[in-house]
């Protein structure tokens, strides 16, 4: 075999060697696997809206039952807890159980004044039922609230995944479901404050540090247990 074609055989190997380098040395784009975050897509907002519990009410009532009792603490509960400003006790205009929930009036606004809403706090108005059999009294108040914006938008197809991200409704339902389950919405904007430190518990920790015996029963260690009767 002469040089000449020893050459032309080496040439193709040499250039596919070559190619091969320069891709190993050129940049290559990074993709993330989910480049984005179903908490920024949908956030948990802290705002001040309005809370409505409705009371049933029968023709026939004349005081509060166990409960339509049990409602009214549910809200003084939490009222207390993220509530602010008036209680509005909505009564039905217009209804056939008209004047039996004006007659529950007062009840709701005594249990509301015994669970510590001001009675400046409490205001009665009326609103228009119709003819509705089953029209509620209603108790109306301002809280902090955590939420979320609804679920349910579908705005590109599903099966345009090319660039890996989530679809829109992604995590909402999730998102909804944690800001309801939230007792005290204002712990998302930051921690609680101390406790109050317990003096005695302290003394006791202090005691234990020092080697300094204290009067209570002294518990023996696994170490120092006898097994051997």
């Amino acid at each position: 075999m002469s040089a000449t074609t020893t050459i032309r055989r080496i040439k193709p190997v040499l250039a596919l060697l070559a190619v091969t380098l320069l891709a190993g040395c050129a940049p290559r784009e990074m993709t993330g696997s989910i480049p984005d975050d179903y908490r920024t897509n949908h956030p948990i907002i802290i705002s001040e809206k309005e809370q409505v519990a409705d009371i049933p009410v029968g023709h026939a009532d004349r005081k509060l039952s166990i409960t339509q009792r049990s409602i009214v603490e549910q809200v003084i509960a939490n009222y207390r807890a993220n509530g602010s400003g008036m209680v509005h006790i909505l009564l039905p205009a217009g209804s056939p159980n008209e004047h039996a929930a004006a007659g529950l009036r007062d009840d709701i606004a005594a249990v509301l004044r015994k669970g510590g809403v001001k009675p400046f706090n409490i205001n009665s108005e009326r609103y228009s039922a119709g003819s509705s059999d089953s029209a509620p009294i209603r108790l109306s108040y301002s809280a902090m609230t955590a939420s979320t914006h609804p679920c349910g938008q579908w705005p590109k197809d599903l099966l345009e995944t090319a660039d890996n991200r989530h679809y829109a409704n992604f995590g909402c339902a999730s998102q909804n479901n944690l800001a309801a389950q939230i007792a005290n919405p204002a712990d998302l904007l930051g921690p609680r404050a101390s406790s109050p430190i317990d003096a005695e518990r302290r003394n006791i920790v202090i005691e234990d540090y020092r080697g300094v015996p204290s009067d209570r029963p002294h518990t023996p260690s696994a170490a120092e247990v006898d097994y051997s009767w």
